[in-house]
Formats: C-alpha cells, sequence, structure tokens
C-alpha cells in the first residue's frame, strides 16, 4: 500500500463524542492509516460556544481538521478531499473526481438531514418520539435518498468505481446509524451490502471506542 502524503505529520480533530460529521473524518484517517489526535468537546457543556473554541472553528461546529500547516480545517467534506488527495479514496481522473464531488454533495443536500436530525432528536435528546410526524416526514425523505443509493449500488461494490473513495466515508455513518432514527432499512439489500464491506474494511473505526 502506497505511503500516504501526511504519513507521520501532526493531525487534530476537534470533536464531539458521538458526532456522525466528525465520525466521517475519524473514519478516512482509520482507513487511510492516519495517526489521529483528538480533542472532545461537549455541547450540552456548552463548549462550542466558547472563545477558545471560536478561535478553532468561528463557526462554532464540530468537526475541525488541524493540519500540518497549523491551520484549522472545518467542514467534513472539505476535510475528506484534504485527506484524500493523492490516495486512491480520491481518484485522480478527472470524471471519478467529479462523481465523488457529486455523492459528497448528495449527501449534504439530500441525505445527512434527513438521517441526522431524527437520530438527534429521538436517540440523543429522547425529545421526539418514532411515530411523531416530524420524524416521519424526515423518514421520508431519508428512504428516498436511501432507495436511490440501493439503486446504484446493484452491481456495485462502491459508489464510485471498482474501490471505496471518500464518497463511500461521507455516507457510511448516518446510513449505518439509521435505525437510531426509526429508519428501517433492511430491505434495501445492497445498502446493507455496502455498510458490511465498509465494516470489513482495515483500519476501519467505530463511533465509539471501547476499553
Amino acid at each position: 500500500m502506497p505511503v500516504h502524503p501526511l504519513a507521520g505529520q501532526p493531525l487534530e480533530l476537534a470533536d464531539t463524542l458521538r458526532s456522525g460529521n466528525a465520525w466521517k473524518i475519524r473514519l478516512a484517517c482509520g482507513y487511510m492509516g492516519l495517526a489521529l489526535r483528538r480533542r472532545t468537546f461537549d455541547i450540552v457543556q456548552g463548549d462550542l460556544e466558547t472563545e477558545a473554541f471560536a478561535a478553532i472553528n468561528p463557526w462554532r461546529q464540530v468537526p475541525a481538521l488541524l493540519t500540518p500547516e497549523g491551520l484549522w480545517l472545518a467542514e467534513s467534506q472539505a476535510i475528506l478531499w484534504y485527506l484524500g488527495q493523492g490516495t486512491s479514496w480520491l481518484p485522480d481522473a478527472r470524471l471519478a473526481q467529479a462523481q465523488v464531488s457529486s455523492w459528497l454533495s448528495f449527501e449534504q443536500t439530500q441525505h445527512m438531514h434527513a438521517f441526522a436530525q431524527p437520530r438527534l432528536l429521538i436517540h440523543l435528546r429522547g425529545t421526539a418520539r418514532v411515530d411523531d410526524p416530524a420524524m416521519r416526514e424526515w423518514r421520508c425523505q431519508g428512504m428516498k435518498a436511501a432507495a436511490l443509493m440501493d439503486a446504484h449500488l446493484a452491481g456495485r461494490e462502491f459508489l464510485v468505481g471498482d474501490a471505496p473513495t471518500i464518497a463511500d466515508i461521507a455516507l457510511y455513518p448516518y446510513t449505518s446509524m439509521a435505525h437510531e432514527g426509526g429508519y428501517d432499512l433492511s430491505a434495501l439489500r445492497h445498502v446493507h451490502a455496502w455498510l458490511a464491506r465498509m465494516r470489513a474494511l482495515p483500519g476501519f473505526t467505530p463511533l465509539l471506542e471501547t476499553a
């Protein structure tokens, strides 16, 4: 396996314990064999509202990656692109890169919020019930996105080309945690098989570290 261009370089991630967006970055570093130091903040305690965190990311969001250049880089998709450059996780071919970009956009505009919001409100905050109308509406939108993924993955192992890319990394976390928002994706057999393939890749990093 080629050595990653950032191998041996200092990388630090500002995250929260259960952030799906931050998990994307941890997954990427695990798959790419990059050492990563975590600086975990607590939203409930108001950590993201402090001036100290604003110095990391004025947008007051996680994740943010401290790069070897000494600058903090915000937004999970931008960080994935940064980490993927010079590796097979971001193909060199013009068309393949454009396809990866398309799936990154899909994740942000059609997928993420429909999966993240029910998980946040039902599972993490406990302020909504599975059968609440708003949760059903989120799942209706999310199932449309998941069905598009399932159709695309028919006859394919990964979203772009024959190998996993940062597009797969971007879409894995919230799809894999869909049940926490009341989703049932069991009928989407291509998505189900894809999730299993992602978990089986060397370097897979779980959301929560175990002792």
